[in-house]
């Protein structure tokens, strides 16, 4: 006993903070949504000029860091995974890799920031494009500090928190941040 009452479900019965989070992941599809949604009626608005003649995306660049990102979803699985199965070493490794990559994606978006040239004033375009890319920042931002929060209380040493669980629910919000990254790579790098 860890001194913490605790209730015995059935395996069947999913824990209240993965339904919260699934729940609250619910509103963040819808407030992608309405981003992804304005997005699709300026391009409506503003076709055949679309994107503006100053704008140029490295696709090439986008990919490669699009892919840096999808690997952070398997590292991710691969600790719940480790956690699962008792292997918390492993897990706190895998862990450790996902925010690493996760870093990297984040670093490379600031650093494409740097070397565009439009900004969010210069046109519909450039605000569309920083809002979509910037609150998708942020939310990678949010799930690195959460990432390194549930590791450090985690996998700390003489932790008694259970790994597995609170490792899956964040991992919901981790997945989240990457399909919605696939969807916005494919919407605004390939699509255009």
């Amino acid at each position: 006993m860890t001194g913490l009452a605790t209730v015995d479900r059935p395996d069947d019965v999913p824990s209240p903070l993965g339904v919260g989070v699934v729940i609250w992941l619910a509103s963040e599809v819808m407030f992608f949504a309405g981003l992804f949604g304005a997005y699709f009626a300026l391009l409506a608005h503003n076709a055949p000029n679309w994107p503006p003649a100053d704008v140029h995306l490295d696709l090439l660049r986008a990919a490669v860091f699009t892919s840096v990102l999808v690997a952070s979803s398997f590292t991710v699985h691969a600790s719940v995974v480790a956690s699962e199965r008792g292997r918390r070493r492993a897990a706190s490794w895998y862990l450790i890799a996902t925010i690493v990559l996760g870093a990297l994606f984040l670093t490379n978006q600031v650093l494409e920031y740097s070397v565009l040239g439009f900004g969010i004033d210069s046109h519909a375009y450039g605000t569309i494009f920083y809002l979509l890319t910037g609150f998708h920042g942020l939310h990678v931002f949010g799930g690195l500090v959460a990432l390194a929060l549930v590791g450090w209380v985690v996998f700390s040493r003489y932790s008694r928190v259970p790994s597995t669980q609170t490792l899956r629910v964040v991992s919901y919000y981790w997945h989240f941040v990457d399909v919605v990254w696939v969807v916005l790579f494919v919407v605004v790098f390939v699509i255009r």
